[in-house]
């Protein structure tokens, strides 16, 4: 039963989540809400275990969470089920793609697609750094405003921020730097 039901889950995902990899962050968040399979945090680590092993973030993140809900066969089942949409629509439109390229209609929906992708990819960006950078847990423990800010997640935020955008080297430098401060520094 718990394949079918990965299955259903990352095939919906896997239609919906239009845009790439981290449009499948909001999908994700509800799935790990609805099932219990995951939290949040779990979600932040996928993100990074996800952007450090080779393909794209979505296709990893379902073979995570499927595996870690089902093991290997749960793995390999959560991830064919995202990748099938994907796959019977680029069929069905490579095949008429000609007789529709010059639709008005395609065009206006794509337009209408790309203010939508956008904003399910800025929900992701806000919901992974609200995870990433601030401590709600600690905020609700204690109840004071400060608490909630981590001074030293912002600090490295702004720091790789800047080193991305200033420097723009490989994505693989700036994961194994973050990996090593988070050791070094006991993040």
């Amino acid at each position: 039963m718990i394949y079918l039901q990965l299955a259903w889950e990352f095939m919906q995902i896997g239609l919906f989540a239009v845009g790439g990899g981290m449009a499948t962050l909001p999908f994700l968040q509800r799935l790990g809400e609805r099932t219990g399979w995951f939290d949040q945090q779990l979600i932040t680590d996928m993100i990074a275990i996800s952007e450090s092993t080779p393909g794209p973030i979505g296709i990893n993140m379902a073979t995570f969470v499927g595996y870690n809900t089902a093991g290997v066969f749960g793995g390999i089942v959560a991830t064919l089920a995202e990748i099938l949409p994907s796959i019977i629509i680029v069929v069905l439109v490579s095949k008429s793609l000609a007789r529709f390229s010059s639709s008005k209609y395609v065009t206006y929906a794509f337009y209408g697609l790309r203010p939508a992708v956008t904003g399910l990819i800025a929900a992701a960006v806000v919901s992974v750094f609200r995870t990433a950078v601030l401590d709600f847990d600690l905020y609700q423990q204690t109840g004071v405003l400060s608490d909630l800010i981590s001074l030293k997640y912002i600090l490295f935020f702004a720091i790789m921020l800047a080193g991305i955008r200033k420097f723009k080297k490989s994505p693989i430098l700036y994961i194994a730097i973050s990996a090593m401060a988070g050791i070094l520094l006991k993040f």
